[in-house]
Parts: structure tokens; C-alpha cells; sequence
């Protein structure tokens, strides 16, 4: 539906987006995810048309969009602010754009029913948007750029403005109206918890290009590089040498073992996710692997799970989750002596 090629855009000195290539299926729920400044938002911009592309190209549904105005494009954006108008009803929201294609009558009247009805609002329809709460807000701004069928629904932040539980019900509608409409959704985020939930693939950006693309559980456990491994999720990443058959990190005493080989020069950093390493009372007979003595220097709960900061006798900072329903009868307190181990597959060796 939507194929991006050598897409390039500068301000002044600043490049915004350097060169990107992407394709996004129709049909599709994808999120393009990056933090400030990554070049994400220029990107949606362009693609709807609000931004001109230095160089490349744009292609949707087939046809070169790269020139054509907004209202040219087969695609309508909800903005992070909604954008409603104040004066108007729920419902003349809704039916706005349709009547600046001249959609009258009985065709404008059976839409805009079907748009209310698709995000559960057509109970509020004569309700102005100072009577709503956020998230109706956000459910009235979708059915106005879905009442006109777009091909691509572009969506800038969509749920920032709503508090975490509300935006975790939202998600849940978004990823519905998605499936029972078909239309290709695209949403811009700075959430790795959104994109993650609400996406069936996702691209990385960072300073204007894209670093991975891939499904949500092959970029939290196959990240390509540092940047995505460490910007995923949580992870301890540290600095390593090959040796033998395995490798030497930097700040940690034990030789580290992957389960996957790795052929070729370094330099290499290892990446172990916190929930892969297993903390327990000090162990005075380490195997020669995978495995780390330290102290705990400081400890974040999290309700089902904590994270523990354990520092290792070679001096790195390593990070440890467990489960409190599981361990609820063996917690561990700052200043305790503790070991840490890992098994080879928790081991991801990156080059990069």
C-alpha cells in the first residue's frame, strides 16, 4: 500500500529523515517508533503530504504521490490534538469532511451512523467535544477520518494525551477498528509499549534513518544493533572481546558463552535481558561460565516483578528481574550479597 524510497528531508543543516526505504502492506497495523528528534514524525508528514521530500520517492496503492497536494492522497491523518471543532456536535464533526465532498442526505446521515457506531459514540452524537472525556475525544477524531474511507489512516501520538489505563482500553479499540475495517493504519510514536501492543511490524528511527523493522518479538529477542537492543525494552549491554570459544566482558569477572556461534572480528557487545538472569544467594563455587558474584546496590518494585541493580565484582552495573509471586518468601535488600547466572541463549552478541 505504501512503498517509501530514499525518502530524504533537511531543515536547514538538520536532517530529518536520511534516506529511507519502507513498505507497509495494506491491511496493515504499523508503527514507526523513535524518540525525539528521530525523524518519525517528519516521515508521517511526508507521507500525507504536509512535507515536501528533498529526494526520493512515494508510492500509494501503486500511484507516485511523491508531488501530489494532501487532499490528492487516498489517506487522512488524525493529529495528536484531534483537532475538533468546538462549535460543532459529535456528530457534524463526524460528517465534516463528507460534506466537503458533497455527501448529502441519506448517504451522509447512514456514514456518519456507521463511523459513531464503529468507535461506540452514537449515543454522544449531539454532544459537543467540551462535554467529553479524552478518550471520546480520541473515538470521535477516529470515526471523522474513518468516515471517509481512506486507504491509509496516518495517526501522529495518538493516545498521548490519556492517562495509562485509558490509553491501554484505547489500544485495545484501535487494534478493533483496525481488524473491522481493513483499512492500513500507520501510527507515529515515541511508546515502545504502543507500538508494541497496537502493531503487527514496527520500524526503529534514530537520527533520521531506520535501524529495524521487524515483528514486536523479533525486535525485543533479534535485535540487530546496540541502538535497537538498548532503546526495546530493557537490557544490560556491555562491551566484550572474543576469546576461545566464547568471550570476555567488559566489567564482569566470568568467561561469557552464547548459544549461537560467531565467526569473524569484533568489536562485539553482548546484550542480556534482565528477565533472562537468575539471582540467588551468593554461590562460592561458580561454574566457568555465564555466571557473576556481586552486591545489590539498589532494587526498583514493580508490583508482579522487581528489578534488582546488582553490582559485579568486575564492576559493572548488571540489572536482574524476578517474579514476586514466585520468589514473594526469598527477596533480596540493598547491600546483599548475591549471585547472578544466565544460560548461553540468553546471550545476544551484536556487532554494532
Amino acid at each position: 500500500m505504501i512503498r517509501v524510497e530514499g525518502l530524504t528531508k533537511r531543515f536547514a543543516d538538520d536532517v530529518a529523515v536520511a534516506g529511507v526505504d519502507l513498505s507497509i502492506a495494506s491491511g496493515e497495523f504499523f508503527a514507526i517508533l523513535g524518540g525525539s528528534g528521530s525523524g518519525k514524525t517528519t516521515l508521517l508528514r511526508m507521507i500525507a503530504g504536509f512535507e515536501r521530500p528533498d529526494r526520493g520517492r512515494i508510492l500509494i496503492d501503486g500511484a507516485d504521490m511523491t508531488d501530489a497536494p494532501p487532499h490528492r492522497r487516498p489517506v487522512n491523518m488524525m493529529f495528536q490534538s484531534y483537532a475538533l471543532f468546538p462549535h460543532m456536535s459529535v456528530a457534524r464533526n463526524v460528517e465534516f469532511g463528507l460534506r466537503q465532498e458533497s455527501v448529502r442526505g441519506p448517504e451522509l446521515r447512514r456514514r456518519t451512523e456507521e463511523a459513531l457506531d464503529l468507535v461506540a459514540m452514537r449515543d454522544y452524537a449531539e454532544r459537543k467535544p467540551h462535554q467529553l472525556s479524552g478518550g471520546q475525544k480520541q473515538r470521535v477524531a477516529l470515526a471523522r477520518a474513518i468516515v471517509k474511507r481512506p486507504k491509509v489512516l496516518l495517526l501522529d501520538e495518538p493516545l498521548s494525551a490519556l492517562d495509562r489505563k485509558l490509553r491501554e482500553q484505547t489500544q485495545l479499540h484501535l487494534i478493533d477498528v483496525q481488524q473491522k475495517t481493513g483499512v492500513t493504519f500507520v501510527v507515529v510514536t515515541h511508546d515502545q509499549d504502543e507500538a508494541m501492543t497496537l502493531a503487527s511490524r514496527v520500524a526503529v528511527m534514530n537520527k533520521g534513518r531506520i535501524e529495524q523493522v521487524d515483528a514486536p518479538r523479533a525486535l525485543y529477542a533479534q535485535p540487530v544493533n546496540r541502538f535497537v537492543a538498548g532503546f526495546i525494552g530493557a537490557t544490560n549491554l556491555l562491551p566484550a572481546e572474543a576469546s576461545g570459544e566464547g568471550f570476555l566482558g567488559e566489567g564482569v569477572a566470568g568467561f561469557l558463552v552464547a548459544a549461537a556461534p560467531v565467526a569473524g572480528a569484533g568489536p562485539f557487545w553482548i546484550a542480556i535481558r534482565p528477565e533472562n538472569i537468575a539471582i540467588s544467594a551468593p554461590n562460592a563455587h561458580l561454574p566457568r561460565s555465564n555466571a557473576e558474584n556481586g552486591r545489590v546496590e539498589g532494587l526498583s518494585y514493580h508490583g508482579d516483578h522487581t528489578v534488582y541493580f546488582v553490582r559485579a565484582e568486575g564492576g559493572a552495573l548488571l540489572r536482574a528481574a524476578r517474579f514476586n509471586a514466585v520468589h514473594a518468601a526469598s527477596a533480596f535488600h540493598v547491600g546483599d550479597d548475591v549471585t547472578l547466572a544466565w544460560p548461553p541463549e540468553a546471550i545476544t552478541v551484536l556487532r554494532s
